[in-house]
């Protein structure tokens, strides 16, 4: 392994570290629905931001995808090497479940504290926060990561204005938290799903099926769709660059 993988896996790791313990410390430690605290907006907003400041810390360096059906998604759609797509995706599951745990000690400092009541896990039917179906559940999931990655495809596109990447999906995943939070607790991320469902016990974990499925599904459409009917011409070369 170059040391230049090395730096993309470190930062894909200390991102997904970084939104899980972020977004899911946000829900498991503040959010007191619906009696207190920040509730689903401010869970929806804490997502966006560790994604925000998360692209400008690292971006630079691996990408930012920090979630598997980001790199699939930008694998399908042309932007990303074959090679680079299962190591990113180790690396990611294994940043959300270091945060996991980091999150399950800290939220453990608190007496009658019970990780099996949800630890911000996702879900459907009884593990759903609204009791949404299954079947709502993985139509809302498939969709919400296609429009995710419609908006990285979009906002990383080489005639997007430049500097702004972050901010769009930053808020774009505020967004989409404040839409599917209700009917799945929001996943579009199987990271973030796989991390707290595995401190959340069985109940959890036998669910986790469907938030790898839909969201790779999702972005994996969406990488193709953009690819074939919204890209456009391909970047041109830059001049004076050498091979």
């Amino acid at each position: 392994m170059t040391m230049d993988n090395s730096r993309k896996l470190a930062a894909e790791f200390i991102g997904t570290f970084w939104l899980v313990l972020g977004g899911c410390g946000s829900a498991v430690l503040a959010a007191g629905v619906p009696d207190v605290g920040i509730g689903y907006a401010g869970v929806a907003l804490a997502f966006g931001l560790t994604v925000l400041t998360g692209a400008y810390a690292l971006g630079h360096i691996s990408g930012a995808h920090f979630n598997p059906a980001v790199t699939v998604g930008l694998f399908t759609a042309g932007r990303f090497p074959a090679k680079d797509v299962i190591p990113y995706i180790v690396v990611q599951v294994l940043g959300g479940i270091a945060a996991g745990a980091v999150l399950f000690y800290i939220a453990s400092g608190a007496s009658g504290f019970d990780a099996s009541a949800g630890f911000a896990s996702n879900g459907f039917g009884e593990h759903s926060p609204q009791g949404y179906s299954l079947g709502a559940g993985a139509v809302c999931e498939l969709v919400m990561t296609f429009m995710f990655l419609i908006v990285i495809l979009g906002a990383t596109h080489h005639r997007a204005p430049v500097g702004f990447a972050g901010i769009a999906i930053g808020l774009a995943l505020t967004l989409i938290h404040l839409i599917s939070i209700p009917v799945t607790n929001t996943s579009v991320n199987p990271a973030r799903s796989t991390a707290p469902a595995l401190f959340a016990g069985m109940q959890y974990v036998q669910q986790l099926w469907l938030f790898w499925l839909a969201p790779l599904v999702g972005a994996a459409l969406a990488g193709f769709v953009y690819r074939g009917m919204l890209e456009g011409e391909p970047e041109p070369p830059v001049v004076g660059r050498r091979s």
